[in-house]
């Protein structure tokens, strides 16, 4: 059986490089690097080493501003929550786009708890924020704005550099979650003007569980980890040095294969985006189509939901996903595409796939010849489209 694996915003695989970069700190330098003796000399090179790679990868000039974490949920919640109660007594107040993943939407709602105000920007119909909106959102007791750099369901890409010139004339600090951007376009922390951002090694082909939070020198942000020294005591807590040095590696080839990666991914994108609705009735392109991640197709299918394709392209040997792989088995709606304007059938029917390196425009072949019949034959158990088919006989 051919098997085709498009779930690359779920996992990725390690690179052959970055496995290799790891594997002196799984044996010979297992020291700590806050050890004085000899031990600790290898483990602490190593991870100032990784934070340069992540800084370039970031365009950040000041390497001792990344912050490294265990994930990139735990990165936004460092970020949403820590900067938030540094800032407590100018206001308490917090923005936050629709559509955010929710690592951010539940650490803002965590944040009312504790007495903060959180107000919800609107997306339009292809997942677009209007940097007006958040304009309009800023009060004078604002004291954070998040906005993700792009959306790991429908791949839009938001107008960072236009927003963080509204917050920076405001003077509001400004995160973003880079998760689904960063190792996949450009990424400038300069350029796009924020003062925070979220960034994960495993979309960029780095191990699982190495992430960073980068916080601009200047501004003040409280730890969540309450313990040792460790990252300038700002996260407490040993390092996972293996990790991190992976992510740095990881980080180095992505800065390196950056552009070459990027058309590779945009022509086979296209080819699924362009091929599906040709091949199928009735299915929508979620997204914009011009300011979307490389590698990145959405879909909602309409009729059918999205969990019983995900088991029939399975059985084909295609490996996909119905959404953010944290909410994935939750059988609900997508809260993005809900925001969209998408209503709850349509947005149950939805597919993203999300391709690697490896993919080659013979998968999305593959995908394009046994999609169609699967569509056919759920659609042939579907009430929705026996109702939907009567209907529109009736009107003929």
């Amino acid at each position: 059986m051919t098997k085709v694996y498009l779930d690359h915003s779920a996992a990725a695989p390690l690179l052959p490089e970055v496995r290799e970069a790891m594997m002196p700190y799984l044996g010979m330098d297992f020291g700590n690097p806050l050890s004085l003796h000899d031990w600790g000399d290898a483990p602490r090179d190593a991870l100032e080493e990784a934070r340069v790679q992540v800084a370039a990868l970031i365009g950040a000039a000041n390497p001792e501003e990344v912050i490294f974490t265990a994930s990139g949920t735990e990165s936004n919640n460092f970020a949403i929550k820590g900067l938030a109660l540094a800032q407590q007594n100018k206001g308490k107040h917090i923005v936050i786009s629709a559509i955010e993943h929710f690592s951010v939407m539940n650490s803002a709602k965590f944040m009312e708890k504790l007495g903060y105000e959180v107000s919800e920007v609107p997306v339009d119909k292809n997942g677009l924020v209007d940097p007006e909106n958040v304009g309009k959102a800023i009060r004078p007791d604002t004291v954070l704005v998040s906005i993700m750099h792009a959306n790991g369901e429908v791949g839009t890409i938001q107008p960072l550099a236009e927003i963080s010139k509204i917050t920076k004339e405001k003077k509001v600090v400004l995160h973003t979650d880079a998760v689904a951007t960063c190792g996949a376009i450009p990424v400038s922390v300069k350029e796009l003007g924020v003062d925070a951002l979220s960034l994960a090694g495993n979309p960029f082909y780095g191990p699982k569980g190495s992430a960073a939070l980068w916080v601009r020198r200047g501004v003040r942000i409280l730890p969540l980890m309450d313990g040792g020294i460790q990252e300038g005591g700002r996260r407490a807590g040993t390092e996972d040095i293996a990790a991190i040095i992976g992510m740095g590696k990881a980080a180095q080839i992505a800065a390196r294969d950056l552009v070459e990666r990027g058309q590779k991914l945009t022509q086979i994108r296209d080819q699924l985006i362009n091929g599906l609705p040709a091949k199928i009735p009735h299915v929508v392109v979620t997204g914009d189509l011009v300011k979307r991640l490389p590698g990145h197709a959405s879909f909602c299918v309409e009729f059918i939901e999205g969990e019983a394709m995900l088991m029939m392209l399975n059985s084909q040997g295609v490996a996909v996903s119905s959404g953010s792989s944290c909410t994935s088995r939750a059988l609900k709606a997508s809260h993005v595409l809900l925001a969209m304007g998408y209503n709850h059938e349509i947005a149950q029917g939805s597919l993203l796939f999300t391709m690697g390196i490896q993919n080659k425009p013979e998968d999305i072949d593959h995908v394009l010849n046994v999609m169609p019949p699967i569509v056919e034959r759920l659609r042939e158990m579907s009430p929705v489209y026996s109702k939907f088919i009567k209907a529109n006989k009736g009107g003929q």
